[in-house]
């Protein structure tokens, strides 16, 4: 991502926390936040990203929330940088799954930079890719690339089939 690593960053669908931590990590003058749902069908919840933040080190920059992906609970702008890894496919009360993209860009700052790694080549729910790209520009993003992750190095080639990472993209760029 391109970002100095100063400000406040979000992690949308942060589970238990380890994309938060990582953040954290990487960027020791941000702040972090992640949100996730945690309902009752996973085992997550707030007091385990509240740990395993404390375990790591980084529990004075991170907040977890319980929010949901469909409703940010957030000012237009208010983060610098947001990530999210896997999750809009699963938000439940968006029929169309591409206004979850549209509301984590929502609270990004201009200027501020984005990464989403979600199932982007299924078809079914987000259309072609190029479709979905030029619905994220007419949204106003200056800047949005596509990595295809089933044709790309850094995942194992044994991982790399259509029922693995086959249907796996990137979002990236910057608003």
């Amino acid at each position: 991502m391109d970002w100095n690593g100063k400000g406040k960053g979000l992690d949308i669908g942060c589970g238990n926390g380890p994309l938060t931590i990582k953040l954290a990590q990487k960027y020791a003058e941000a702040q972090i936040t992640g949100i996730d749902y945690w309902g009752k069908q996973w085992e997550h919840s707030k007091s385990v990203c509240e740990r395993n933040a404390k375990i790591e080190g980084v529990a004075e920059r991170v907040v977890s929330q319980k929010a949901s992906a469909s409703a940010l609970p957030f000012n237009d702008g208010a983060f610098d940088v947001a990530v999210s890894n896997l999750v809009f496919h699963e938000v439940s009360g968006i029929r169309d799954k591409k206004n979850a993209i549209r509301e984590a860009l929502r609270v990004v700052k201009k200027g501020g930079s984005f990464a989403f790694q979600d199932l982007f080549l299924w078809k079914r729910v987000y259309g072609e890719v190029d479709n979905l790209l030029h619905t994220i520009r007419s949204w106003g993003i200056e800047r949005v690339d596509f990595v295809n992750t089933s044709d790309s190095e850094f995942i194992p080639k044994g991982l790399r089939l259509r029922f693995m990472v086959g249907t796996m993209g990137i979002l990236n760029g910057g608003k």
